[in-house]
């Protein structure tokens, strides 16, 4: 399928993708410049497309590989095979994918393959911990190193690049696109669609939002987490816990040991999006193992007590807008009481270091401008001083 203008493939596998790509591909449609198709590999399935329907996109190829207790053996295979069909199919100039999945991998290893061009968005974040995030940190690490367009979201990842030998001319400085996601999410109407979300923010009661569901924390490190939480509820009765639960087994059924009946603790099924952009506009506090949400939180004023040792977004640590507290559960307890107890004036003087909504565009201006030789319109992002 040869078509007169460049040809841009947008390769997609899970929520967080799907969110943080969702500017891209808006920014390249509204340009027009590209013929642009949009695959989803189907690693998330209903989640992707409750997304992109908020976005108004749809996609061009679904490859619908989820199954049951798959795992990322069942995840490279099918990848692998399906996108291979759609490269040959659409033979893209340049396919782009976004972050750190097993979906990103793969589809990188099969542009590398068909001796394609890759741009990776997000680029550059490090834990420098070969086995946490697991399996993320190295699926990232990889991906970059096969990329020709490493949009990295700040100058921290742009610098890490570098120092592993990225040439200058494969790294432009973006901003993150989860900043674009939530300024056009904000600017939308919608209607909550969880009743008990729609009931917790009708209350007016301060909520905290917890997410939990890493790999390396299974076993006791997540029931140290859980713990912490039922005593942080009984410890601040005016509060009200909201923890949007992760299907997994190994997190499930803890969760609902530790957690399950205990008052003001509400354990949800994964939310739709917007009613998560929701529950973080009204929440006074965040805990998190969630890589996004560390991003997304200070969008919202909001501090995030990270449950992970390491983190590859240290810009959010060195801000003031997260504070790494592991997996233990004394200093969880610790931490997130001398948040609550400083009330409202605990998210004052928060920046958000990740970017000024304006990434999406810059991609594909870059992109663009590659790909037909036009000149850019945008330079790289430079974050303000503090």
């Amino acid at each position: 399928m040869k078509t007169d203008r460049p040809r841009i493939l947008s390769v997609v596998g899970t929520r967080p993708e799907a969110i943080k790509m969702a500017p891209v591909v808006e920014a390249l449609r509204a340009r027009g410049a590209c013929d642009h198709r949009l695959a989803l590999t189907g690693q998330h399935t209903g989640m992707v497309d409750q997304v992109l329907e908020i976005f108004g996109l749809g996609s061009d190829y679904d490859l619908k590989l989820m199954k049951p207790g798959q795992t990322l053996y069942d995840i490279g295979h099918a990848c692998m095979d399906g996108l291979r069909e759609v490269a040959e199919d659409f033979q893209p100039d340049v396919t782009i994918v976004q972050g750190d999945t097993a979906t990103v991998f793969f589809a990188a290893v099969v542009t590398f393959f068909q001796r394609g061009r890759l741009a990776h968005v997000e680029a550059g974040l490090r834990s420098r911990e070969k086995w946490s995030p697991f399996p993320e940190e190295m699926l990232r690490r990889m991906t970059d190193a096969v990329s020709d367009f490493c949009f990295a979201p700040t100058r921290a990842a742009a610098g890490n690049l570098a120092a592993e030998g990225v040439g200058a001319e494969r790294i432009f400085v973006t901003g993150n696109t989860v900043v674009d996601a939530l300024r056009t999410i904000r600017s939308r109407p919608f209607a909550v669609e969880d009743p008990r979300v729609g009931r917790l923010l009708r209350s007016g009661r301060p909520l905290v939002l917890l997410t939990a569901h890493r790999r390396e924390s299974f076993g006791a490190p997540l029931e140290g987490v859980f713990g912490a939480m039922r005593e942080l509820a009984g410890r601040f009765p005016g509060i009200e816990i909201v923890y949007p639960v992760h299907p997994n087994p190994r997190v499930r059924d803890p969760a609902h040991r530790i957690l399950g009946g205990r008052p003001r603790i509400h354990l949800l099924d994964p939310l739709p999006y917007g009613d998560l952009v929701a529950v973080l506009d009204r929440a006074r506090l965040v805990l998190t193992d969630s890589g996004g949400i560390q991003e997304e939180a200070p969008a919202f004023d909001l501090h995030t007590l990270v449950l992970r040792e390491v983190t590859e977004r240290p810009e959010g640590v060195e801000a003031g807008a997260a504070t790494l507290v592991g997996t233990d559960p004394a200093r969880i307890l610790e931490t997130a009481s001398a948040h609550l107890e400083r009330g409202a004036a605990a998210a004052r003087g928060i920046r958000n270091p990740y970017g000024d909504g304006r990434a999406g565009r810059r991609i594909a201006d870059i992109l663009i401008s590659a790909l037909t030789g036009a000149p850019r319109e945008t330079g790289d992002w430079a974050p303000r001083p503090d």
